[in-house]
């Protein structure tokens, strides 16, 4: 089952410095986090807080590009988790036509955004982040260990997030 989320924020993981990019469901009972590059990070955090630039980043250019073709973003899918690493699809609607593409999670979600498009995270992802050894990544967090830091999540709000500086 799809679980329809959106963007809560963007965080720092505080032992590796890598950004973190917090999913809540609409209900924020449940919330995911998925580690994500420097890049993403700064085309997400630059759609949430809708700077714009003189020239398309990259993200931008993609969606203009695929509005002149007639490519309308319908939704985007957080549909795996394999070691560790998320996989998404972007499903494009091309002249009543569907179209499924791969894309990592990052880059999805930064399209969504520019598109105003659903981001939906199936279930069983959820589950399987769950049992991630989250541990491994955030070990300074008050030594949160995995049910203290799955509640620790489960109970964000978008008020506990810093805006992500570039």
């Amino acid at each position: 089952m799809l679980i329809k989320m959106k963007v809560a924020g963007l965080t720092i993981d505080p032992l590796t410095n890598t950004p973190i990019v917090i999913l809540k469901d609409l209900d924020e009972k449940k919330a995911i986090p998925i580690w994500i590059g420097l890049f993403e990070a700064s085309a997400i955090a630059t759609e949430l807080e809708k700077i714009t630039f003189s020239r398309p980043m990259t993200h931008d250019l993609i969606y203009e590009l695929l509005k002149t073709l007639g490519v309308e973003v319908v939704k985007v899918e957080i549909n795996d988790l394999r070691n560790n690493t998320f996989f998404a699809n972007i499903h494009l609607l091309k002249d009543n036509e569907t179209l499924v593409v791969d894309s990592r999670p990052s880059d999805a979600i930064a399209l969504a955004l520019r598109a105003n498009a659903q981001i939906f995270v199936d279930e069983k992802v959820i589950e399987k982040s769950r049992n991630v050894d989250f541990g491994k990544k955030i070990t300074d967090l008050d030594n949160l260990k995995d049910e203290k830091l799955k509640e620790f999540l489960e109970n964000l709000s978008p008020e506990d997030f810093g805006k992500y500086k570039m």
